[in-house]
C-alpha cells in the first residue's frame, strides 16, 4: 500500500471517528430533549398525578416549561416564573388546593418518575465536587 493511501485512509478513520462520536453526542442531546417532556407528560397527564394532587392537566407549552423548572437550576427557575408572570400575570393570583395523593402504586411510579427528572442535574453538580475532591486529595 503507498504512504500516501495509508495516510489518508488514517485521516478518514479519525474523520469517521470523530463523526460517529459527534452523531452519538447529538443523539443523547435529542433524546434528552425529548426524553424529559415525555417522562413527564406520561407522569402528570398519563398516570393521572395531576388530578391525584388536586392540580389540572398541562398542555405541551405547560409540560415544556414545567420539565425544564424540574430540570434547570435556580436561576433558569426564577427566569421561568418571571417569564410566566410577564406573558399572564393573573397566572399567579389563582388558587389551588393541593393535596397529598393517595399511596397507590400508580402515584409512586409518577413520583418517581417526576423524581427522576429533578434529580437528574444534582448528579452532574456532585461528580464534579467528587472529582476536585479526588484531585485536591491527589495532590497532597
Amino acid at each position: 500500500m503507498s504512504p500516501v493511501l495509508r495516510i489518508v485512509l488514517r485521516i478518514l478513520g479519525i474523520g469517521a471517528l470523530v463523526a460517529g462520536g459527534l452523531a452519538v453526542a447529538l443523539a443523547a442531546l435529542v433524546a434528552a430533549i425529548l426524553l424529559g417532556p415525555l417522562i413527564f407528560w406520561v407522569a402528570w397527564n398519563v398516570l393521572n398525578f395531576a388530578s391525584a394532587v388536586g392540580l389540572p392537566e398541562l398542555g405541551f407549552w405547560g409540560i415544556v416549561l414545567a420539565t425544564l423548572f424540574l430540570v434547570i437550576g435556580w436561576f433558569g427557575k426564577v427566569l421561568i416564573a418571571a417569564i410566566v408572570f410577564l406573558v399572564d400575570p393573573t397566572w399567579f393570583h389563582g388558587a389551588a388546593e393541593v393535596r397529598w395523593p393517595e399511596p397507590t402504586f400508580r402515584n409512586f411510579v409518577a413520583v418517581t418518575l417526576l423524581a427522576l427528572l429533578a434529580s437528574r442535574p444534582h448528579a452532574h453538580a456532585h461528580e464534579r465536587t467528587r472529582r476536585k475532591k479526588h484531585r485536591a486529595f491527589a495532590d497532597h
